[in-house]
């Protein structure tokens, strides 16, 4: 494999590893929309890698139109947490399809984060409790915002890497000699000469 294939490998395991560390959090903060994403985003990441591997064009193709989403779907993801236009993070069912409180795995456990229970509390519901959460370092919107910038543009490297690579692929298969090459079809084998010359031959009927 070439230097560019192996720079695509690498660039996909980056990838791969980005993915499986934000699936952790995802899970942990029971974001089942994010988790679900992450899936098709690490199935996608998989096929890109086999199709590197294999010198499969049509799946690099088909995982750099999967960078296209990804990149929209992290976008998104910015704009949810940092609250642009009319977006909110009050709205549960966007991230965990409103079967759960939980929205980000940071916000109760972002560096520096000093969690209290608000005990007594009126806007508590029913086996759940208020929480009242200072001293962060980074608040958890900011750090959802980095996390999906880093998808991002890690997107953005593998959608180049895997559009160039797909097209050196396609180049190498329209020229692939077969056999000999496209010319072994007007190669003719060399005719043997003889120099006896034939006289004809009378005989005694």
């Amino acid at each position: 494999m070439d230097s560019l294939g192996q720079d695509n490998l690498q660039m996909g395991s980056l990838e791969e590893v980005a993915a499986l560390q934000r699936q952790i959090f995802d899970f942990l903060g029971y974001q089942w929309a994010p988790i679900l994403a992450n899936f098709l985003h690490i199935m996608a990441v998989i096929l890109g890698i086999f199709g590197t591997v294999q010198y499969r064009s049509r799946y690099l193709i088909l995982y750099a139109a999967w960078l296209v989403l990804w990149v929209g779907w992290n976008a998104f993801i910015i704009c949810f947490y940092l609250e642009v236009g009319q977006l909110s993070q009050d709205r549960d069912f966007i991230m965990t399809f409103n079967t759960s409180l939980h929205r980000s795995w940071w916000m109760e456990n972002g560096p520096g984060c000093l969690v209290t229970p608000v005990l007594n509390s009126r806007l508590a519901l029913e086996d759940h409790h208020v929480i009242s959460v200072t001293g962060c370092l980074l608040d958890y919107p900011y750090i959802e915002a980095l996390s999906s910038a880093l998808q991002i543009f890690l997107a953005l490297f593998g959608f180049v890497f895997a559009c160039y690579v797909s097209k050196v692929f396609l180049e190498e298969e329209d020229s692939f000699d077969f056999i000999g090459g496209f010319d072994s079809y007007g190669y003719q084998a060399p005719q043997k000469t003889s120099h006896l010359q034939l006289q004809p031959l009378y005989t005694s009927g």
